[in-house]
């Protein structure tokens, strides 16, 4: 799931940077990255596996496509939110334009990216816990398990545990995230 989390971040963050100063640009890519979550988990993971095969690949695609919206959006409004007369000041300076990109730009937009990362990553526990029918990896496989033995004395107590561990885990990267904030973001910007 890091993986996933960690490949849309890039790409997301990547289409942000490319369309963010075009309104047509920021509205395709939002719509487009939109339009991936209009499609049912399970429609999404039937569609991946007659060419991916079960397994790992049909959910880290499904799970980088989900997650691409928040990250996206996030890096947009961002980088749209930059005052220009920051930007204006950096180049004043002598900086380049893609020091004023990495060192201005994207450290002001930074708070903005991590909500979006933290979105994405609740938005893809829900989904990967469905990805448990693709054969996936996952906590999933628990809770299916469990309902699939309906009326045995271990099939609640089995979903139920896999459903726990999903929030438990949901809770503690939310944590993780908001650590990695508190470090990453001068106090100034908070």
């Amino acid at each position: 799931m890091i993986q996933c989390l960690l490949l849309a971040t890039v790409i997301g963050v990547l289409v942000g940077i490319a369309v963010y100063r075009s309104p047509a640009g920021s509205a395709i890519a939002t719509a487009l990255s939109s339009t991936i979550l209009t499609i049912p988990s399970f429609a999404l993971l039937g569609l991946l596996i007659p060419i991916l095969g079960l397994g790992v690949p049909p959910t880290v695609i499904a799970l980088t496509m989900y997650s691409l919206l928040p990250i996206v959006r996030n890096t947009i409004v961002g980088l749209g939110a930059v005052d220009p007369a920051v930007t204006d000041a950096a180049r004043g300076i002598g900086m380049s334009r893609l020091r004023v990109l990495t060192r201005v730009e994207l450290v002001l937009a930074w708070p903005s990216i991590l909500t979006g990362m933290r979105v994405s990553t609740q938005m893809a526990m829900g989904i990967l816990a469905i990805a448990a029918y693709a054969k996936g990896p996952g906590l999933g496989n628990l809770i299916f398990s469990g309902l699939s033995r309906v009326g045995s004395p271990t099939a609640i107590p089995q979903a139920l545990t896999g459903t726990v561990l999903i929030v438990i885990l949901a809770l503690i990267l939310d944590g993780i995230y908001v650590l990695i904030g508190r470090l990453t973001t001068s106090k100034g910007i908070r």
